[in-house]
């Protein structure tokens, strides 16, 4: 909104400090300053209102340490994370990239199905507490998992969709014909026409074609880009006409995986909140040099035309996150719930997949991958020796992976800031990735 007016005032009357939205780390700086501060005096207003709405934790005994000391915690904070995240991009994004679009539609989508799984979970708990019964297991189931699945689900097929047939969905290729201009700015586009673009750099046209393919980055290779096409490909002629369908399955399944392996991850004060800033905070680096023509050129990475704008919403992402840890750390006077979590988790598989570095979330999303990990291993292996000797055994003291860990007498704020080590460890790693092939 703030984008659209200087922009028109720049235009129309070249009033003093307008030109500054047109720059991308002006805004983005200015997104993430105003995150922080919706998250950090706002906050503390939204943790008044839960409490006086009663909209708290109810804590089952699993004889993990301090567990007790967490009953009554207002939940849902999540809210505050939302509103930190679009408030900012409304505000200072262009919303007419369809990046930026998409972006808001994943936080929005996925916030509203954590709230209903957030809120029929409370809403449980009081009945329950009304009836005079005793907290059971059963009172926390929230919204049904096939709700959450489908929802999931839903949104993976627009993104994918979106992504795959939407025309401003591109990557450009340079063509080698080089021609001295040095009236224009750099990057600067001379023309336009059909599929190609020619732009200027450093005092010279040349001519890059846009491709329309679903392709990615494959990490540690040389020949680095994998095309989606390829894994139909042995079909036979003409495969390639049903390569959407591949390509939004897979996008569904990143989405699903990513969303609730933060969700699993979220169970002690502030590790999901910082694991997610630090990610945040990569993929921004990711953004920034893919939609940069002279750093894509120079890393030899694909150039992504429009998607530095989605610089504007990382940085709101990542004050958000930042911002949410002034509560939510040890000892957390909020959670961020399903509200938060779920939405976390699929904004990053969004991310990673409009940027075209879904084939390093195992890297950089390496503590959600561990802790989706620690469950499936312990709910298989237990089902699978309770059926074949009759009696349950587990893998871990308990699962997700930080419960074992406090079982093993950890302190909960020791295990967050050491994934949160791991976390930058693996970000690291997959920034690396776009020199080492």
């Amino acid at each position: 909104m703030l984008y659209e007016l200087f922009s028109w005032l720049k235009q129309h009357y070249n009033i003093m400090g307008s030109g500054l939205f047109q720059y991308l780390t002006f805004r983005a700086a200015m997104a993430i300053l105003l995150s922080l501060i919706i998250t950090t005096v706002y906050g503390k207003k939204l943790i008044q209102f839960l409490k006086n709405k009663q909209l708290g934790e109810t804590v089952r005994d699993l004889g993990l340490a301090g567990e007790q000391q967490k009953k009554g915690t207002p939940t849902m904070g999540g809210i505050i994370i939302l509103l930190a995240i679009i408030i900012p991009t409304l505000l200072f994004a262009d919303l007419n990239k369809v990046y930026i679009r998409l972006m808001l539609l994943c936080t929005v989508w996925l916030g509203i199905i954590g709230f209903l799984d957030d809120y029929f979970k409370i809403k449980a708990r009081k009945l329950a507490t009304q009836r005079g019964e005793q907290y059971k297991k059963k009172d926390s189931d929230g919204l049904a998992g096939v709700s959450k699945i489908i929802g999931q689900v839903g949104l993976g097929i627009i993104i994918g969709a979106t992504l795959y047939f939407n025309s401003n969905v591109t990557v450009e290729r340079e063509v080698i014909t080089k021609e001295v201009n040095k009236s224009l700015h750099p990057g600067e586009i001379v023309a336009k026409g059909s599929n190609v673009v020619t732009r200027n750099i450093e005092g010279e046209n040349r001519k890059f074609v846009e491709v329309k393919t679903p392709i990615t980055t494959i990490p540690f290779t040389k020949n680095h880009e994998f095309n989606y096409s390829k894994l139909i490909s042995w079909i036979g002629e003409g495969a390639d006409r049903y390569t959407w369908i591949i390509y939004i399955l897979i996008v569904t399944f990143i989405i699903a995986a990513v969303s609730n392996g933060a969700n699993i991850t979220d169970g002690l004060d502030g590790l999901a909140a910082g694991v997610s800033a630090i990610i945040g905070a990569g993929i921004g680096i990711f953004v920034y040099v893919s939609g940069n023509l002279k750093f894509a050129e120079y890393l030899n990475i694909m150039y992504i035309p429009n998607l530095g704008e989605l610089s504007i919403f990382v940085g709101a992402f990542v004050g958000a996150c930042i911002g949410f840890l002034w509560y939510n750390a040890y000892p957390a006077q909020v959670f961020m719930g399903d509200t938060g979590s779920l939405a976390l988790g699929g904004i990053i598989a969004s991310l990673a997949i409009i940027v075209r570095k879904e084939l390093l979330i195992p890297i950089f999303c390496g503590v959600f991958l561990i802790e989706e990990l620690s469950v499936i291993i312990q709910v298989s292996y237990f089902k699978y020796t309770k059926k074949k000797y009759g009696e349950g055994r587990r893998v871990f003291l308990m699962s997700p992976l930080h419960h074992h860990f406090q079982k093993k007498g950890f302190h909960e704020s020791k295990i967050a800031v050491r994934f949160w080590i791991i976390t930058i460890f693996c970000v690291l790693l997959s920034i690396v990735t776009l020199k080492i092939r």
